[in-house]
């Protein structure tokens, strides 16, 4: 009896043909992971994702009928029937709705550009369960779109909770992750081994009821944490 694990099933969602035959040829090479089905618009992916169950739904952002954002909500949102993994893959010079593809519940997301070894590497890691948020993006995110990621009407009560609720260096480690450090680079910053800091972000989001490291960066973008946007 084979003591190998099950290959991580991947759904892939992209309106171009190309694309996805890219995609779907790159994942079907890696010894762990199996391609289960395609779609080529945002209906298609709910409809797709609902009956196969994969491990992880490779999601665009502009489709037709039903965008990638409002299907990544469908199936990994609040309301959803069944959370599933969703990593987003887009480009930001075409794209400004990534901040609104993690809200609604994306696991992660990469850039379209990224190399293929990054894209396999993400899907492994989403589907373990840890989220993936590249620095370089999450810094990208920081200089271009930090003016719109705090909502005007803000409670000063939500930010004063998160800051009751944490330790000092609990604070100081989801300020570091909202400013897109790794937890290598928060490592060294704080002068603690990244088993550390694995273990502050632990605490930080069960203290926090946060599902993931997305959701800890939209929630510190939100009430305000990150410096610069008091």
């Amino acid at each position: 009896m084979s003591d190998a694990p099950s290959p991580i099933r991947v759904l892939v969602c992209d309106d171009q043909a190309l694309v996805r035959t890219g995609y779907v040829t790159i994942f079907s090479a890696q010894p762990d992971m199996e391609v289960v089905g395609e779609a080529e618009n945002g209906h298609e992916a709910v409809q797709a994702a609902r009956r196969l169950r994969p491990d992880v739904v490779v999601m665009d952002i502009r489709m037709p009928l039903l965008d990638g954002i409002q299907a990544t909500r469908h199936l990994a949102g609040p309301d959803a029937d069944v959370t599933l993994k969703v990593l987003v893959v887009t480009t930001f010079n075409v794209d400004a709705y990534v901040y609104d593809a993690l809200r609604a519940g994306a696991s992660g997301f990469l850039l379209k550009d990224a190399p293929a070894a990054e894209l396999v590497n993400g899907i492994r890691t989403v589907a373990r369960g840890e989220a993936l948020l590249a620095p370089a993006v999450t810094r990208h995110l920081i200089g271009h779109f930090a003016q719109h990621l705090r909502p005007a009407g803000t409670s000063r009560t939500a930010r004063e909770d998160v800051v009751r609720v944490l330790t000092r260096r609990e604070l100081e480690v989801l300020q570091l992750i909202a400013e897109g450090l790794s937890n290598a680079e928060i490592a060294a910053a704080m002068f603690i081994t990244p088993e550390t800091v694995k273990t502050y972000v632990s605490r930080i989001l069960a203290k926090l009821g946060l599902r993931d490291r997305v959701q800890a960066v939209v929630l510190a973008y939100r009430v305000g944490l990150v410096p610069g946007m008091s």
